[in-house]
């Protein structure tokens, strides 16, 4: 296969103009992150630990087989909103057993583990991934059940977390949950709806109503160990599978648990030995521009995410603006699309279509690198049928059956998002990094959109235009798109499943292969109908 070459200067003034910006949006990153790890604050952490109790990530770390890794997904969820950066849960993609598993830990230092609508949100994205790709679900809970205050935006939409339960056990996608504390109301339907229960010793507490609240309702006075602790469920009620004497007992059983579920992968194996790539992933600090205005070309990306550089082109001389081909990566074979001038035009569109029929002829996954300002406009390009064109390529990304996995690594404006396979396309996993951005337009060109809408309508009253409050108003909306187009605010609102260093690209993918392959990957049987 041929081997793709690379024209990265470190030493350019770009590329170290291009490093350092980077750098700078990475360290916006860790400080997001480093909220998200700080869970409640050092107050609640201490009063945690000195009942005896482990962190969420400190079970994950336990669960997880020995150096592991962890592909922790949508880490900044409520990020800019009043809600705490993570959601008070910590989710994501480990091995246990030799078993890839979604495993996800209510946070209980954060208002003690209460479910948030970001919660939600988040819970919600986390089973979702964990169906599409055919993993066991644990659950490591301790949780106080709704955030009250925000009941009117959980109580409704969070009953999607019981039906989703249910029919992973119907679809026989194991289902474990692991009880360390309290489990009240809604949220003692996790373990009450789980196929594997395990629950902690005079920790766990599970009961649909605490006693307080049973004395409102009924007058009978009780206390938690006898309405719903451990001992109790696992001699009378029989809602517990397992007893176990403390929190490490309770991950060695959940463990054991996973050990017997007798697990086979349905998609393919990886190659046994997978070469690197030929170039050095640091370079990939440097490689964006920093400015989205300078294109660059994604096959400097390729060259350090693909294994052994090795890249056999489609169509290269054709709708060159968006470059196509087949290579592998971390053993897995891949399809990838990749933005290499922002527009795309009717012939990239067409060679788009194209190549993801193929792709679902041979059940090939594909790899979407955005970085497009959307498709081209103009008198010439709507007669030339950009229309139809960008239709026929979206067509063919909606009804595509092998997995997506998307990553922004620059722009993904307007209908050009779509086309790349964005969120509403439901790729099996999104990521962005640190400088990507996303909206219907850059801030300046919807700014002035607004404006010329603007002098339009007033010269149509036959009124003069303001120009001054027009400077004002147009200054105000660059602000607001500009702030709300960051690959931040966007994880914050989970629109991707996590801000990443370019550097862990290759990393984070060949982790979400090995996600994907544990179900079946077969390609579409049919598209609709392509308007030629």
């Amino acid at each position: 296969m041929p081997v793709l070459s690379s024209a990265v200067d470190p030493a350019s003034a770009s590329y170290l103009d291009n490093r350092n910006a980077m750098l700078k949006r990475l360290a916006e990153l860790d400080s997001a992150l480093a909220a998200a790890r700080d869970g409640g604050g050092e107050r609640y952490v201490r009063r945690h630990r000195s009942r005896g109790k482990l962190l969420p990530r400190e079970r994950i770390e336990l669960l997880l087989d020995r150096d592991a890794p962890f592909l922790e997904l949508c880490p900044v969820a409520a990020w800019g909103s009043d809600y705490p950066v993570g959601a008070s849960t910590v989710g994501g993609i480990g091995t246990v057993e030799g078993v890839d598993c979604m495993i996800v830990a209510t946070d209980p230092t954060v208002r003690g583990g209460a479910v948030n609508p970001y919660a939600l949100k988040k819970s919600q994205r986390l089973g979702r991934i964990a169906a599409e790709n055919r993993l066991p679900l644990i659950n490591l809970v301790e949780s106080g059940g709704a955030d009250l205050p925000s009941q009117s935006e959980i109580f409704i939409p969070g009953g999607a977390v019981f039906r989703d339960l249910t029919q992973a056990s119907a679809d026989r996608r194991p289902t474990i949950a692991v009880v360390f504390g309290n489990a009240t109301a809604g949220g003692a339907y996790i373990p009450g709806m789980s196929d594997y229960t395990i629950l902690v010793r005079e920790q766990a507490k599970v009961f649909l109503a605490g006693p307080p609240l049973v004395q409102m309702a009924t007058g009978e006075r009780t206390d938690d160990e006898s309405l719903g602790g451990a001992q109790m469920h696992a001699t009378r009620s029989g809602l517990a599978d397992f007893l176990a004497e403390d929190e490490r007992d309770a991950i060695r059983l959940a463990r054991l648990v996973v050990r017997r579920l007798n697990w086979r992968r349905r998609g393919n194996q990886p190659r046994p030995v997978a070469a690197p790539p030929r170039y050095d992933q640091e370079d990939l600090l440097g490689v964006a521009s920093a400015d989205q205005r300078i294109p660059y070309d994604p096959r400097e990306i390729l060259a350090r995410i693909l294994d052994g550089s090795e890249f056999d082109e489609f169509k290269p001389l054709y709708g060159t603006a968006l470059v196509t081909g087949w290579g592998e990566l971390c053993g897995y074979p891949i399809g990838v699309l990749a933005n290499a001038r922002g527009v795309l035009f009717s012939e990239e569109s067409q060679k788009a279509a194209q190549f993801i029929q193929l792709a679902n002829t041979s059940d090939t996954p594909l790899l979407f690198l955005q970085n497009t300002t959307g498709y081209m406009v103009g008198e010439s390009y709507e007669q030339g049928g950009i229309i139809k064109h960008g239709a026929l390529m979206i067509n063919a990304v909606a009804n595509s059956g092998v997995p997506h996995l998307t990553v922004n690594v620059g722009a993904s404006y307007g209908a050009g998002n779509y086309g790349m396979c964005g969120r509403a396309f439901d790729p099996r996993f999104l990521f962005s990094w640190p400088h990507a951005r996303s909206a219907v337009m850059g801030a300046a060109q919807l700014a002035g959109t607004l404006e010329i809408v603007a002098r339009q309508a007033a010269a149509a009253r036959g009124q003069e235009f303001d120009e001054d409050a027009a400077t004002v108003i147009r200054l105000g909306v660059e602000q607001q798109i500009d702030r709300e187009s960051v690959a931040l605010f966007l994880s914050g609102k989970l629109y991707d499943d996590g801000v990443i260093d370019p550097r862990d690209t290759r990393t984070v993918l060949g982790l979400a292969l090995s996600a994907v392959h544990s179900g079946p990957v077969r390609g579409a049987a049919g598209f609709g109908v392509f308007r030629m």
